[in-house]
């Protein structure tokens, strides 16, 4: 029987000796990124994705020997299980041969077949299946009750389950067609295109799958997987099942059972399995691309050191303001009047002016929702906001955020209008800090995420919000109790008791003195002290994403170069005096020495700060302004299996399909594009009755 190791290796392609060493540091505890970041020498240097891989596969592997076992067990029991039976199952490397190997001895509920046993015609059939019967003069009802269980017998078998399996997934077809119900409606709904489709089931894409199942469950289609020639299939199957050499008339009526199996319960079966294998498929498609935009989004580059205003747009209600600081402390607070009805654009500026004035405003963030863009022309104009100062920033989850306990917590005395416009502040500041206390869900960057595996999606999205935290790494004490739930080895519990601990005592001043919270181990410390920072803390190192467990390491390749721990922290120009072969002679290893020195020429830098940080200056105010053949700038606010929705400045995204790219053939979009990307788009076509915009990068 193939290890649990090689299984997993197998089914990722990674090699065995570092598959073995992850699966036993996950067993140990250890988490993806601590094992990917601080265990390189032990897994041969693989990166977070293989770990992740490995972590996933070994997930499923266990579940599949789990339920490996406990089918054995049963059939042992059960006094049916035989030495060849079991080497069977321990032999299979997939969920659907194990069961297909325990469909026989499943227990079944009161089939045709099950009925004609009880009538005790089973010795009948295998007569039939024996092909030797010279005659067959038992009552034809007694010969339909046989083939009946002829017919259970076919469909039980896994050869024959693999047939229909491969013709279906090599020539079948989905098709969809509008329902009675909806038939006046179609037209103007989102599923108007599916009206009539008609695809290989090897060319169907998750998107349009998802989409056929939506619009199936809301009424609009009703979704059919055709076989172009099921004689063909049927004449394979029973070409594969019975004697090779029967009688004429038993070998009729076993085509003909193995016929009644294929209609019945083969082709229903396999339509049912196949469809669960499209549906697992496009799940994983539409979490993993929901998972990137995630990461792209949390990843964004902060503007650390801006003092910023914040504005929630309305029209009846006003626009809510704050003020917040540099750290995202909320100063003050007030609503203003630009917009209709109340147009109030003199009193609004001279609030405005004040308040940035008195707080030292020099960044405006500005909330995407309902009056966005009236609000922005208002203050374009006003004369208080430079254009490069101005950002529109995504509201998706700020409603959510502002009704959580969290905000209640943060903000007790205000009032949800005040916590949702700190929240848009805060993004500008620091988007990661500020989304991680939205449920991933809420953010808005989703492909058909209320349609995907809800448990699948949890988990991803989990996984992707821990690795971009654990990316950049917390300052220990100015983190919130939900980032340092996300740091590797804390967990919430642990991360309200670090919190509280802070509180009461002070801020930390080292990494080592984590360990004086209550019930925080070594191996929570080991787990999560290297992405966790002090900054003006006692030892330089705990700035740095090198971990307590090497210091030792770089104490002694300073020395050996004759320089300061701290001046190497405080000046990356002297790593180049550090003996990295000494280092590895005296026994680091080789892998840990090299990134100790890569992280002492960039100490505590934020990998965020590389990105683009220029706000976008839109060109157009309206749809109407739109025309085709117009080349505008845009922002890509949302990445699809089939295309990315940019932003153009306006109320409508504009789409632009996966063809329009690129001159060249684009399969996968995020190879192209990136969640708020700047670019430059063509208008191909305007649809002004449905308010859609056709974009193009063609030729720019």
């Amino acid at each position: 029987m193939i290890s649990t190791a090689q299984a997993v290796a197998d089914a990722t392609g990674l090699p065995h000796k570092g598959v073995e060493a992850v699966i036993a540091l996950l067993d140990e505890g250890a988490t993806v990124p601590f094992i990917s970041r601080y265990r390189k020498e032990r897994t041969g240097s693989l990166d977070e994705v293989a770990v992740r891989d490995i972590e996933l596969a070994l997930c499923r592997r266990r579940e599949l020997e789990k339920r490996r076992d406990s089918i054995i067990e049963n059939l042992g029991e059960s006094g049916v299980l035989t030495p060849e039976l079991q080497a069977r199952f321990e032999n299979a490397a997939t969920m659907t041969e194990i069961e297909d190997l325990y469909a026989p001895y499943k227990p079944k509920r009161r089939t045709r077949a099950a009925i004609a046993r009880e009538k005790g015609l089973e010795p009948l059939a295998k007569r039939i299946m024996a092909g030797r019967a010279a005659r067959l003069d038992a009552p034809a009802e007694d010969i339909a009750g046989a083939c009946d269980i002829i017919a259970e017998w076919a469909a039980e078998t896994p050869r024959l389950r693999n047939i229909v399996r491969r013709e279906f997934r090599k020539r079948g077809n989905i098709c969809a067609s509008v329902t009675k119900d909806k038939a006046a409606e179609i037209a103007a709904s989102p599923y108007a295109e599916y009206n009539g489709f008609d695809r290989p089931l090897r060319r169907c894409s998750s998107h349009q799958y998802l989409a056929l199942r939506r619009a199936e469950r809301e009424g609009f289609l009703k979704v059919k997987y055709n076989m172009p020639d099921d004689e063909a299939v049927i004449d394979a199957l029973c070409g594969n099942f019975g004697p090779r050499e029967a009688s004429e008339a038993c070998g009729k009526l076993i085509d003909d059972s193995v016929a009644d199996a294929y209609k019945r319960l083969l082709r229903p079966s396999v339509e049912n399995e196949l469809a669960a294998e499209m549906k697992e498929e496009a799940d994983k498609v539409a979490i993993g691309i929901f998972s990137d935009n995630l990461r792209a989004l949390l990843l964004a580059a902060p503007l650390p050191g801006r003092r910023v205003l914040a504005i929630d747009p309305g029209y009846r209600t006003g626009c809510k303001v704050v003020a917040i600081d540099a750290q995202g402390n909320l100063l003050a607070d007030t609503v203003i009047y630009p917009t209709e009805p109340r147009c109030d654009t003199e009193g609004a500026r001279k609030t405005l002016a004040q308040l940035i004035d008195r707080y030292r405003l020099d960044t405006v963030a500005l909330g995407d929702g309902t009056a966005s863009r009236q609000t922005e022309d208002f203050l374009r104009k006003s004369g208080l906001v430079k254009p490069d100062s101005l950002y529109v920033v995504s509201e998706n989850g700020a409603s959510v955020y502002s009704a959580s306990d969290i905000a209640r917590r943060e903000f007790p005395d205000k009032d949800v209008t005040v916590r949702g416009a700190v929240s848009i502040g805060r993004r500008l500041i620091d988007p990661l800090a500020e989304l991680v206390k939205i449920d991933p869900k809420s953010i808005g960057v989703g492909q058909y995420q209320h349609d995907v595996d809800q448990t699948g999606l949890r988990d991803a999205l989990d996984y992707t919000v821990m690795s971009c935290v654990n990316a950049v790494g917390v300052d220990l004490n100015t983190a919130s109790a939900k980032l340092l739930e996300y740091i590797s080895g804390i967990g919430p519990v642990m991360a309200s008791r670090i919190v509280e601990y802070r509180q009461a005592n002070g801020p930390f001043a080292d990494r080592k003195s984590l360990l004086k919270v209550p019930r925080l181990g070594a191996k929570a410390f080991e787990q999560a002290a290297g992405f966790l920072r002090v900054r003006d803390g006692a030892n330089p190192l705990d700035n740095t994403g090198i971990h307590p467990e090497s210091y030792a390491i770089v104490k002694d390749m300073a020395k050996r170069a004759g320089v300061a721990v701290e001046k190497l922290v405080s000046d990356s120009s002297l790593v180049d005096r550090l003996d990295i072969e000494a280092a590895v002679a005296g026994g680091a290893g080789r892998q840990t020495v090299l990134d100790i020195v890569a992280e002492l020429r960039k100490p505590g830098r934020d990998p965020r700060t590389d990105a683009d940080t220029d706000a976008f200056v839109p060109e157009v105010a309206d749809f109407d302004e739109l025309r085709p053949g117009m080349v505008l700038p845009g922002l890509v606010a949302n990445i699809t299996a089939f295309g990315a929705f940019i932003n153009l400045g306006i109320k409508e995204s504009g789409l632009l399909h996966i063809s329009q790219i690129s001159d060249r053939r684009v399969n996968n979009v995020a190879d192209v594009l990136k969640l708020g990307q700047k670019v430059s788009v063509k208008v191909l076509d305007i649809d002004s009755a449905r308010r859609r915009i056709s974009l193009s990068m063609k030729g720019l």
